[in-house]
């Protein structure tokens, strides 16, 4: 249940509200947004929440009272009506932000050159945030595991120069105070995403998470998952597909479910980002896929993009070449303009 106050609501008032709930072995958890504040209450019982209801309704400051049936309760849409925008530094991510955020750079951080240089590129083309893997949770041990802490002081650096927010991996609950020493944006990526004990760690922090969905996870199943970070009081949360496994991956790599936003537009408040890379595994599907994205309502976009893809240490199907990336840039722009959204103009 939520329990939704205008924002003349006064500290007293909501102190009564919390007193309430305590007297009768509730939590009351308290969300001051743009417009609304909005109090969850958390640890009802089935049979009390009718009576509840009509308790807050008497209340003449309480606007409004929302029961939530869903599991999820803090992602559910009636918890935030507005839509939640999530800030990195300058850049803002969310359904009521004009400005389609681009997260664009390497799948992984292979030296210092090929990061400032791909953060060159991607900036100059209108990228808003920078992406690259420090960490990289391979398949197969004998593949290229990232340089670790090595990889995010190149990416800091790239940082430094460019301008650009860094998103980047992390892999155990142990690394999350490393990471956030260098990282603008802690990434949780899709063999993670039912890592409970990293998720309550990233919750502890203020950093904004970008959470990508499980390869074989449904969408009750991601949600859930978020339910960690957000109970963990870090409200600051990206949901990103990047695609499911299918039965033909001869021609690509997952199934890039672009029902989705639709859907999690109606189910949550959180911002959606949409993967083409790893969502189609080839290159020349991403541009498509990520007009598609634009159409069909994303709030970002997660693109890969190496200086030599040919030399490129992992991913090398799906990346974009600097020249690429500029092109699809080019071609979103007018996508986004149709439906009543931007991107960001060349520097």
């Amino acid at each position: 249940m939520i329990v939704i106050l205008d924002l003349s609501a006064t500290e007293e008032q909501i102190r009564q509200i919390e007193d309430m709930l305590t007297a009768q072995g509730l939590r009351a958890d308290v969300s001051r947004g743009e417009q609304k504040i909005v109090i969850g209450v958390i640890g009802i019982p089935d049979d009390a929440r009718a009576h509840l209801v009509e308790q807050f309704q008497t209340l003449p400051f309480v606007e409004r009272v929302i029961p939530i049936t869903y599991p999820y309760k803090r992602a559910a849409r009636d918890y935030r009506p507005e839509g939640t925008i999530v800030r990195v530094g300058g850049v803002r991510i969310g359904e009521q932000v004009k400005e389609i955020a681009v997260i664009a750079g390497p799948c992984a951080v292979e030296n210092e050159e090929q990061v400032l240089a791909t953060a060159r590129v991607v900036k100059a083309a209108g990228a808003t945030l920078l992406r690259g893997g420090a960490y990289k949770p391979r398949t197969l041990p004998y593949d290229f595991q990232g340089l670790g802490l090595e990889g995010l002081k190149y990416l800091a650096a790239a940082r430094a120069e460019t301008g650009l927010p860094v998103v980047t991996e992390v892999m155990s609950p142990e690394d999350v105070e490393t990471v956030c020493e260098y990282a603008d944006v802690l990434q949780i990526g899709t063999r993670n995403m039912q890592n409970f004990p990293l998720l309550r760690e990233v919750g502890k922090t203020r950093k904004p998470v970008l959470l990508k969905r499980g390869f074989a996870a449904t969408v009750d199943e991601w949600l859930k998952a978020v339910e960690y970070i957000l109970r963990g009081g870090n409200e600051q949360v990206i949901l990103c597909e990047r695609g499911i496994r299918g039965f033909d991956d001869a021609y690509t790599r997952n199934v890039l479910d672009l029902n989705v936003v639709p859907v999690l537009r109606r189910l949550t408040h959180l911002p959606i980002a949409i993967d083409p890379s790893h969502g189609t595994g080839r290159w020349y599907l991403v541009p498509i896929m990520a007009k598609a994205a634009i159409a069909v309502g994303a709030d970002a976009l997660m693109v890969e993009v190496h200086p030599e893809p040919a030399r490129a240490l992992s991913d090398a199907a799906q990346s974009l070449t600097p020249a690429r990336f500029a092109e699809m840039m080019e071609e979103l722009r007018p996508v986004a303009e149709a439906v009543g959204r931007c991107i960001r103009e060349t520097s």
